[in-house]
């Protein structure tokens, strides 16, 4: 056999046994990240005697690793989000950082006896968090919290990254006398986030535009085109001064808050994908260490983990936050979040490297901080949120687009809703819902049972409903089946309501929250007529009310089959 043969061989059973160990995370309370590097030390030198000790190849395949898994939270990354809380994770991810980076290097020069400059550098590369981890804990416990505070640690921990990146980067060009302190870090900083930002953007709007026009044989090319374009965006930035993984989320978030073919299944292909890049990256990882060496330093490391978790990552949080209109029980679960994963452990490469002195020193100790941090906060979690009241009921199963990936080119979408109780559309018909004209309702499914919809068919919680529908019809469709969502939120922003003239007035009332002068049983047809006089309705006539506007859209043998709502003239 080949050398590579074997090799093959226990990278395929370090990844088998990193994904069986994924089982372990709910019982134990532990971030998978932990698990996953545990396999790796087990495996190493002093477990089971595997030698890896290549930092070169550890550093690029945790970067390609680290590219991929950046570039699937933005897809995953939704606008509504960003903009919910863009200034305060903005503040984080970039201040926070900072702040977090020099309180913990000035401790981590005293307390190990180093130079401070290589102190500052050992801070900016545990500088950034990893909330991915959070969030597997919270969902395998149970637990939900409110959206603005999930959006906020989620947003956070997806663009801190470039942050962290930049200032190891820019510390380790000090501390190897590459670059002067002031201007030339100032003019670092503007072309890195400055080039990412540009090349995120414009890579993102091309991906988009080929993704949409290019017609492939097979229809599975189009997630790996998906992921070259990602792969592309940071070779580009990188090429040419600017921040890659800043570059590859940016393009991701572009991408993934677009219309593209094949958009569901792309999603769950960089799923997958960002899955195998944390089990390898961590697995390598837990290979690269030597855990008898985490023992030489595992006061310092103690001492420099407890002043990040309970010193530093509270300093950057409460003083901007507070200002934010985050109450003090959500000041302190954000810092209490505050988590390191696999950014610090890949940074502290890079000492390896450039040859630093105190490289494998700096190593070990980011080793054994990235697992303090997990292991301690990650463990305590769900305990953290039970103790601040912040617990919140699970939300509504969110609706689900799925894939038509015989008909690419068509702008229609297939939506699966399950009703909770509290959905407008429970304990009603599908002939009561006043459903807009371009959504038709296709399948209901109740347990096992698969039946027909029908105008007669009483909907109950539970039951999941299959709408075929035009994509700019998802916001009204959300108010009848989901149970927050109304009108005045969605400010009709996606497009024009158009109604059924047959529909009854109560029904739209119920539907969407459309107030009418009197609530009687009459139809929106002859409602209408009642209001313009009594005569026969010709197309595009209008009636203005106080709640909205009412244009005839449609009329046939005297009948008034479509109606377009809009709140304002």
């Amino acid at each position: 056999m080949f050398a590579i043969d074997y090799q093959i061989l226990i990278a395929a059973v370090l990844l088998f046994v990193g994904i069986l160990a994924s089982k372990l995370s709910p019982r134990l309370g532990l971030p998978l990240l932990v698990l996953f590097l545990m396999v790796g030390m087990l495996a190493g030198e002093d477990g089971l005697g595997l030698a890896f000790d290549d930092a070169q190849t550890a550093h690029a395949l945790g970067t390609i690793a680290l590219a991929l898994i950046l570039f699937d939270g933005g897809l995953q990354t939704s606008l509504s989000s960003i903009k919910q809380v863009w200034k305060p994770a903005s503040f984080l991810a970039t201040f926070g950082v900072a702040i977090t980076a020099g309180v913990t290097g000035v401790a981590a020069a005293y307390i190990i006896g180093i130079p401070l400059e290589v102190g500052l550098l050992l801070g900016a590369i545990v500088g950034s968090t990893d909330a991915a981890a959070v969030f597997s804990i919270l969902r395998n416990a149970g637990i939900h919290i409110n959206s603005r505070l999930k959006s906020t640690l989620e947003i956070e921990s997806a663009s801190n990254d470039p942050m962290a990146i930049f200032l190891t980067v820019g510390i380790l060009e000090l501390v190897t006398n590459q670059m002067d302190f002031g201007w030339d870090l100032a003019i670092l900083f503007i072309q890195q986030m400055g080039v990412g930002t540009v090349v995120g953007l414009g890579v993102g709007w091309l991906a988009v535009k080929l993704i949409n026009r290019i017609t492939l044989d097979a229809a599975g090319l189009y997630p790996v085109l998906v992921a070259v374009c990602g792969l592309l965006t940071f070779g580009i930035s990188a090429s040419l001064g600017g921040s890659g993984f800043l570059a590859t989320f940016i393009a991701g978030v572009f991408i993934g808050n677009n219309r593209f073919v094949l958009k569901r299944a792309t999603f769950m292909f960089h799923d997958g994908i960002a899955w195998l890049g944390q089990i390898a990256m961590f697995v390598m990882l837990g290979l690269l260490v030597n855990p008898a060496s985490l023992l030489d330093i595992w006061l310092e490391g103690l001492l420099i983990a407890a002043t990040l978790i309970f010193i530093a990552r509270p300093l950057a949080v409460f003083p901007f936050l507070s200002f934010a209109g985050f109450n003090r029980r959500e000041i302190t679960l954000i810092s209490w979040v505050g988590l390191r994963g696999s950014v610090p452990i890949i940074l502290a490469i890079f000492p390896l490297l450039f040859d630093i002195p105190q490289a494998y020193l700096i190593f070990n100790v980011v080793f054994f901080v990235v697992l303090i941090s997990a292991t301690l906060q990650g463990s305590t979690l769900p305990w953290m949120a039970k103790r601040l009241k912040l617990i919140e009921d699970a939300p509504v199963t969110p609706a689900a687009t799925l894939e038509i990936s015989a008909l690419g080119d068509v702008d229609v979408d297939i939506v699966q809703y399950t009703l909770g109780h509290s959905a407008r559309a429970v304990n009603r018909t599908l002939a009561e819902l006043a459903l807009p004209e371009g959504a038709v309702v296709a399948m209901i499914t109740r347990g096992s049972a698969v039946f027909p919809p029908r105008g007669s068919s009483v909907l109950m919680a539970g039951d999941h409903i299959f709408i075929l529908l035009k994509p700019g019809l998802r916001p009204f469709i959300d108010c009848i089946f989901s149970h927050t969502n109304s009108l005045g939120e969605v400010a009709l922003a996606s497009g024009y309501l158009v109604l059924k003239g047959a529909a009854r007035l109560e029904d739209i009332s119920h539907s969407y929250g459309i107030e009418f002068p009197s609530k009687h049983t009459s139809t929106l047809d002859e409602f209408l007529k009642q209001q313009l006089g009594g005569r026969d309705v010709s197309d595009g006539e209008v009636l203005t009310l106080e709640n909205g506007v009412f244009e005839v859209k449609a009329v046939r043998r005297g009948q008034i089959v479509a109606v377009q709502y809009s709140r304002e003239p």
